[in-house]
């Protein structure tokens, strides 16, 4: 999995780069633009959000550790480097990496991978010991969710 704060930095700056030049160089409209793009429903996205003070709830307000150098373009990574430094957990925080049930070999997939894929699907699989048995409940949604070939 990635940093939250490169990933969700690099969704912002394409976002960003999508809008009028006025508005890329100047902190104050990145930040508006951060506002917004921060009501999202991504908890992830959300927790990042709230960490740089973008959220109605936050605490702090370190907004500007991240719209100021957007607007002279500094790399995404390099502003994460310099949030680091003040918070380390901003950088810390993880996305969760997303399976295509319709392309994954699921068979490859761990335990782990196979439980998440299931509570993303409201099931579960009680009493189940063996990967085999996983496997299978994995591969029944991945037809209900129009996979052919298994």
């Amino acid at each position: 999995s990635t940093g939250i704060n490169a990933e969700y930095g690099g969704k912002f700056r394409t976002q960003l780069d999508a809008l009028d030049a006025s508005v890329q160089s100047n902190p104050d409209k990145i930040e508006a633009e951060l506002r917004k793009a921060c009501k999202t429903k991504q908890p992830k996205d959300e927790r990042f959000c709230w960490y740089i003070g973008a959220t109605e709830t936050s605490a702090t307000g370190m907004t500007q550790v991240v719209t100021k150098p957007m607007s002279f373009h500094k790399p995404v990574e390099k502003i994460c480097g310099d949030l680091h430094k003040k918070d380390a957990q901003i950088c810390d925080l993880k996305y969760e990496k997303q399976i295509d049930l319709k392309t994954v070999n699921i068979k490859k997939l761990k335990v782990k991978d196979l439980r998440k894929i299931l509570e993303q699907n409201g099931q579960d699989c009680k009493g189940c010991s063996e990967k085999s048995e996983f496997v299978k409940k994995v591969e029944a949604i991945a037809r209900e969710q129009g996979r052919t070939e298994l």
